[in-house]
């Protein structure tokens, strides 16, 4: 079938089973390969998007599901105010090691701070659970989530 994506505010049609994956549309079909795949079930995060602004396992989503909401993926991120806070945070707090979940980590932060723009460390750990790092950066991550909604 015949899909129109909007994607990091561009239109894509792409012509799919509609129970593709959005994972499998963004990576083969659109060459978007900042959306990683991590253990196609939706349980590490590294997958994560942002669909209306909410955090979707792009695995488990199919594109026929998607409809005409937005999706954000990694490489849109930079172009946000959040998202380039997020970034420079990142760095800064030298976030990833392998850097492999970062794109999942980077869409449920940037999720987190859209409707909370000053999270405690509960609310951190909350919205940041469903993302694996297999390198275990998370302090790292907390502190660069914390940066990022201190900085001005």
């Amino acid at each position: 079938m015949k899909y129109s994506l909007n994607i990091n505010g561009d239109r894509y049609d792409v012509d799919v089973d509609s129970n593709m994956p959005l994972l499998w549309a963004l990576r083969d079909e659109l060459n978007l390969t900042g959306t990683k795949y991590g253990c196609g079930q939706g349980t590490c995060g590294a997958c994560t998007v942002l669909i209306d602004g909410s955090a979707r396992r792009a695995c488990l989503t199919p594109v026929a599901a998607v409809g005409e909401r937005p999706v954000m993926t990694v490489e849109g991120l930079g172009a946000t105010r959040i998202g380039a806070k997020l970034k420079a945070a990142w760095a800064r707090e030298m976030a990833p090691q392998c850097g492999y979940c970062h794109a999942g980590q980077l869409m449920s932060a940037a999720a987190l701070l859209e409707r909370m723009p000053e999270p405690d460390a509960d609310a951190i750990d909350a919205a940041m659970s469903g993302n694996l790092c297999r390198c275990g950066t998370y302090d790292r991550i907390r502190r660069a989530i914390k940066r990022a909604a201190r900085a001005a």
